[in-house]
């Protein structure tokens, strides 16, 4: 199929599912429903708003309704986490789940595929991150999966830079042998440098100073609200390359749909779908 209009749902339709809250803002229904309909298979994917605390009722009925998966999103990604009956490695070191899957035995399996994600997208840019060093800005929940998933796709070094030296601590030990805490010097030093914070979300802000900046380095954003962020402007002006937030968003919506049904959606129909979602909220 090459449009994202689906079969009508019948009683055969297998559902999946985003649970968060606030979650109406999602643009999870917009990409994965596309994918589906692209793929030609008869899932369809809801948003259920979830109350904070209740995340493991949630999980309960995942495997008494039949779900075929689960998207989980903040505040639930912890919760998920002690909720599941089994972690994957990626999941089991930060302790955060953002996707569910039945097991054929009636397990639920946790994984957490943001960081894969991110490495896939910047791959998807032509960005290997073997054997570059990483500056990664933010200490949050956001910047523990990066930094766990830079490691693991061989990043020679990840700072991380943080206002809080605990959070960056924290962060920095989840890059296995190759993570410290950094300092604004290694903004400039980076090969790669990385925002994984909410600065620039929907405002002009920049997470860093811009004069850190300079050509030949690979500046990424993991804001996609707007697509377009201040600080990705100022890494083009000085010859940079810049890696936007979305491409994070769809491949590890990708990713999630391999671990459900076993087959690889487009990324490009995907991709395309978001940026129609977004263009819609913005009229």
């Amino acid at each position: 199929m090459s449009s994202d209009r689906r079969a009508p749902i019948s009683g055969a339709t297998q559902v999946a599912a985003v649970i968060g809250s606030p979650v109406g803002h999602s643009l999870s229904p917009a990409l994965h429903n596309a994918a589906f309909a692209d793929l030609g298979i008869d899932w369809v994917y809801i948003a259920c708003e979830v109350a904070p605390g209740r995340a493991a009722e949630a999980l309960a009925a995942m495997g008494a309704l039949g779900l075929g998966g689960l998207s989980v999103t903040m505040p639930h990604k912890a919760a998920a986490a002690g909720a599941v009956d089994v972690l994957d490695p990626a999941a089991a070191a930060l302790r955060s789940v953002n996707t569910v899957v039945p097991e054929a035995d009636g397990r639920l399996k946790g994984y957490s595929t943001d960081g894969a994600g991110f490495v896939a997208a910047l791959a998807a840019a032509g960005q290997s991150v073997v054997g570059r060093t990483v500056c990664l800005l933010g200490g949050g929940g956001a910047a523990r999966a990066l930094a766990d998933a830079l490691a693991r796709a061989g990043a020679a070094q990840v700072k991380v830079v943080n206002r809080t030296i605990s959070a960056a601590e924290a962060t920095a030990a989840l890059a296995a042998g190759v993570g410290s805490v950094g300092s604004a010097a290694d903004v400039r030093a980076a090969e790669i440098v990385v925002n994984a914070t909410s600065v620039g979300m929907g405002s002009e802000q920049l997470p860093c100073d811009p004069t850190l900046l300079h050509a030949g380095q690979v500046v990424a954003d993991i804001v996609y609200h707007p697509r377009d962020t201040a600080l990705l402007r100022a890494a083009r002006r000085v010859g940079a390359t810049a890696v936007d937030g979305l491409g994070m968003l769809v491949h590890q919506a990708a990713l999630a749909q391999v671990l459900w049904h076993g087959a690889a959606p487009s990324v490009a129909v995907m991709a395309a779908a978001a940026e129609r979602e977004l263009a819609a909220r913005r009229q």
